[in-house]
């Protein structure tokens, strides 16, 4: 796992362990820090994106999607997928 990924994972367990000490419940305890580092890691990914994009968009080049895909892939430390399996479908 690359590093910055690890970093943002550790701030993710920071924060669900926070949100997980407020719950006196064993069970939902665990729920609650399951869902908010699950979130808060998401969240943490997004921005992380976003900002790649963010800084690259003050480059004095058109934008180009191809680019910023190569861009978020190798700030993540990630190889480039073949172009014909980049589509992710939810």
């Amino acid at each position: 796992m690359n590093e910055r990924i690890k970093e943002l994972a550790e701030q993710a367990k920071k924060y669900a362990l926070d949100d997980m000490m407020k719950i006196a419940d064993k069970e939902e305890a665990l729920k609650v820090y399951s869902n908010s580092y699950d979130i808060k890691f998401t969240e943490l990914i997004i921005k992380e994106c976003a900002n790649t994009i963010e800084n690259w968009k003050k480059e004095p080049f058109p934008f180009d999607e191809d680019l910023a895909v190569k861009l978020i892939y190798e700030h993540f430390g990630l190889e480039l997928p073949p172009k014909n399996i980049r589509v992710i479908k939810i």
